[in-house]
């Protein structure tokens, strides 16, 4: 059983949202937080598996909600509901350990599949959102990090992770790396998780970071 915590300042979004997901044979909805503090005081008493967070919160912010959790050393997985359009903080987001992010709008049988997925250790990260993460990254104005681990782990990765690492940052999935790459889904699965230990990532969205990072993705080849 999939448990989960949700956390708006919109009590009627929650409740839509709580009300198809326990609808789910695999999921139930331990609680409803109306901004971060409540999302971190009710996860201090009942630690789900996922928390869902919206960004915009009063009191403590989606994005601040999550680096106390990470920082804390949760073992939920976060995933940020956001609207591309109006939040820039996507990738600080991500930067900060969410394993994923959906649109608010998402529809719902997508939201239940992205539960799923993250739940089963992956990360929630398609085609359209990558695009617009790779923009973001494109966009922000900050220098390139100095020379240091990040490079170091990129030199220690064999051809072979990173033709994976490439492929995981346009938005393959392991199904279709698999295709792309004619290997079986335990040789991908083997090289995404000694990817994840090599480059010290949190999971397969900070793999793209550190792609775009260190050059064995390109923004061109990612937005394709």
């Amino acid at each position: 059983m999939i448990t989960i915590g949700l956390a708006d300042d919109e009590p009627l979004f929650t409740a839509g949202i709580a009300m198809i997901l326990d609808a789910q044979p695999d999921m139930r909805v331990h609680w409803q937080a109306v901004d971060g503090a409540d999302a971190i005081r009710r996860h201090d008493r009942d630690r789900p598996d996922i928390v869902l967070l919206d960004i915009r919160m009063p009191t403590l912010d989606g994005l601040t909600t999550t680096r106390r959790l990470i920082d804390d050393g949760t073992h939920s997985k976060i995933i940020i509901l956001t609207t591309f359009d109006a939040d820039e903080h996507v990738l600080t987001a991500v930067e900060s350990g969410a394993a994923g992010f959906l649109l608010k709008n998402t529809p719902p049988e997508q939201l239940v599949t992205a539960i799923r997925t993250v739940h089963s250790g992956d990360a929630v990260i398609s085609p359209g959102p990558t695009r617009r993460l790779f923009a973001t990254f494109r966009h922000r104005p900050t220098a390139p990090p100095p020379p240091g681990a990040g490079t170091r782990a990129a030199a220690g990765l064999t051809p072979r992770e990173c033709e994976v690492l490439a492929l995981i940052a346009e938005g393959r999935t392991n199904r279709e790396i698999c295709e792309e790459l004619w290997l079986s889904m335990p040789t991908v699965k083997t090289h995404v998780g000694n990817l994840i230990a090599k480059t010290g990532s949190r999971d397969r969205v900070q793999l793209v970071l550190f792609a775009l990072r260190t050059g064995v993705a390109s923004l061109p080849d990612a937005l394709g």
